[in-house]
């Protein structure tokens, strides 16, 4: 059976943050393709449709989902808007699922307002997709908090990444639920986030090491 990851990246930056994760998830067996959308000028309902339009032409049998921070609020919106996809496996880095606290108290100014743009409404401040269970699906939080962000504000409820709260991370129904020593950013280029996002795919779960803390759904 042929199969595919979609990488789906993050606020303010391009697929292009994602070439270390491609890499390393294709040493491990997997091929994979980087889909890219506009996370301020276009909101997540539009951004969600485009990566199901993305996904449906590609030829394979299965396909598997990668989301950094809101890119895994992208994923989770497809599959509300658009449940009938592929067999596969989802992945989510970083994603505050349950909103950005960062977020909210940045969106008090209006500069701040501006910079998050669309990405805003349902999703960073909250009251996003929900999530069906409809497959197997990990979380990866870290737990760095400096080393990759320009979003920490010092109120930020720890353990986080420097910009994204454990508990923001938690998705209701997920399949398995890790956290690693890693900020945000690290989420990404981290060859030990690689190996368990590799694990999870191959598997529907992941594994424990000297680096990772490991916790429940």
């Amino acid at each position: 059976m042929r199969e595919i990851v979609v990488l789906v990246h993050g606020l303010w930056i391009s697929h292009f943050i994602l070439d270390w994760l491609a890499r390393r998830l294709q040493k491990c067996g997997f091929q994979a393709v980087k889909f890219n959308y506009s996370s301020v000028h276009a909101n997540i309902s539009d951004n969600a449709q485009l990566l199901h339009a993305f996904t449906r032409d590609l030829q394979v049998e299965k396909v598997h989902f990668v989301g950094y921070s809101l890119g895994g609020l992208v994923i989770i919106q497809m599959f509300q808007d658009f449940p009938q996809q592929r067999p596969g496996r989802i992945v989510l880095l970083g994603t505050p699922y349950t909103g950005s606290y960062v977020a909210h108290r940045l969106a008090r100014y209006g500069v701040w307002c501006r910079l998050f743009g669309q990405s805003l409404e349902k999703a960073l401040l909250g009251q996003g997709p929900a999530w069906s269970g409809a497959r197997e699906l990990g979380v990866i939080a870290g737990t760095l908090p400096f080393g990759g962000s320009l979003l920490t504000v010092p109120s930020l409820p720890r353990p986080h990444d420097g910009a994204v709260s454990v508990e923001e991370t938690r998705v209701p129904g997920m399949t398995d639920h890790i956290t690693l020593r890693v900020s945000h950013f690290g989420l990404v280029i981290a060859r030990a986030v690689a190996q368990q996002v590799c694990d999870f795919l191959k598997s529907g779960r992941f594994t424990g090491g000297a680096n990772s803390a490991r916790s429940g759904p």
